[in-house]
């Protein structure tokens, strides 16, 4: 840090309100698309595996690897076949979002009653109507109890693209604040990354709730 230079300048985070804002906009962003594409490639790797219990081991297994890449070696790894892009870091962002899904995805489903399943096949229910009237209502909170871990995560994880071009709020922190020594861009960078990840995880915790309202209930009476 340059000798004189506060932790914080008020100065800079008024004069820079619209970069802060496109940066936090890009932060959600691609946020959002990971997680939404991370969900939606789960959800259909569970309902497979919920098919073929064979291949749990297999696409759990894959999702762990992929899960336990480094991200740096990860970029380097994709960056020759997709450059130095946003689709390199999303397709990163979503790889780390699979095993966490899959997992919750299955736990959820798996935990629906049999009694529940079976009385859902007594009224006549189809499997696919049973899926979207029965079993997913009842496995929700468990579902998103990963989606908020998977969103969390990502938020921290954005941060990283910002060593290939991308980053949103790492660009902040990396960009203008590390490699420039300037320490208010740290400070606002990572103080609305912890923000984010907090108000998000809030958001989905009430929507959670929203849907479910039985669960909420069901545990002021426990």
């Amino acid at each position: 840090m340059p000798p004189g230079e506060p932790l914080l300048r008020p100065d800079w985070v008024v004069n820079n309100l619209d970069v802060i804002g496109e940066r936090l906009a890009e932060h959600l962003g691609m946020t959002a698309t990971a997680v939404g594409v991370g969900f939606v490639i789960s959800f259909v790797l569970a309902l497979l595996i919920r098919r073929r219990r064979a291949l749990h081991a297999t696409v759990v297994g894959a999702a762990g690897i992929l899960y336990a890449i480094p991200s740096l070696a990860l970029f380097a790894f994709l960056i020759p076949f997709s450059g130095i892009s946003f689709v390199t870091a999303e397709i990163a962002l979503v790889s780390y979002t699979l095993l966490i899904l899959v997992r919750n995805i299955l736990l959820g489903l798996d935990s629906v009653p049999s009694d529940v399943l079976e009385a859902a096949d007594g009224m006549g229910y189809t499997s696919r109507q049973r899926l979207w009237r029965v079993e997913l209502p009842i496995a929700l909170p468990i579902i998103v109890a990963g989606l908020r871990i998977a969103t969390v995560t990502t938020i921290g994880l954005v941060t990283v693209t910002s060593l290939i071009g991308q980053g949103g709020l790492g660009y902040l922190i990396v960009v203008a604040g590390i490699n420039a020594f300037f320490p208010t861009a740290i400070y606002v960078g990572a103080l609305l990354s912890v923000a984010l990840a907090v108000a998000a995880d809030a958001l989905l915790l009430a929507v959670q709730r929203r849907l479910t309202p039985w669960s909420a209930a069901r545990g002021e009476t426990s």
